[in-house]
């Protein structure tokens, strides 16, 4: 079943192809819309009027606030140091790992296939550039990008005419 009954689902969702996503034990605010191929897991957190785009996958222990984009094929990570096994060989299971809380605050925007690492904070109206590997916090207003991403800019900073010339 891609959306799972445990779901809490705000008013005015929209999720555009119901049946091309996976949706268990997560809450979604208001007015969000939800692409094709999107994966939410328990006890994560999207805001209202957010944009989730296709191919990206948001997983346990994510908190994303109100009015936040984040482009296609976005992928969080939630544990610091993943293994498949325990030390005796044995594989692991919930209760062998801790989830590594992750924060996307108000209004940031997260470019097409970033990496968010576990446990990072992302800023109040930050940008997070296409592609970038963000492994520390981001800080409020700041652009980031690279591998591994690095403050580029402040968006606070972009003047009218720049923007105008790239669109």
């Amino acid at each position: 079943m891609p959306i799972a009954s445990d779901v809490t689902l705000g008013d005015g969702v929209t999720i555009f192809q119901p049946d091309l996503v996976n949706l268990y034990g997560c809450s979604i605010g208001a007015e969000t819309k939800i692409g094709a191929f999107v994966e939410i897991q328990k006890n994560a957190s999207i805001g209202a009027r957010c944009k989730i785009s296709s191919h990206t996958f948001i997983c346990e222990g994510v908190t994303i606030e109100d009015q936040v984009f984040v482009g296609h094929g976005v992928m969080f990570i939630n544990d610091r140091y993943p293994r498949a096994a325990n030390e005796d060989g044995s594989l692991q299971t919930e209760s062998d790992w801790q989830v590594a809380e992750t924060r996307v605050k108000r209004r940031a925007s997260i470019g097409s296939n970033a990496t968010i690492g576990s446990g990072v904070t992302i800023g109040k109206s930050a940008l997070v550039g296409a592609g970038a590997v963000v492994t520390h916090d981001v800080p409020d207003y700041a652009i980031v990008a690279g591998v591994p991403a690095r403050i580029i800019g402040d968006v606070r900073h972009r003047s009218k005419s720049v923007e105008a010339s790239v669109d």
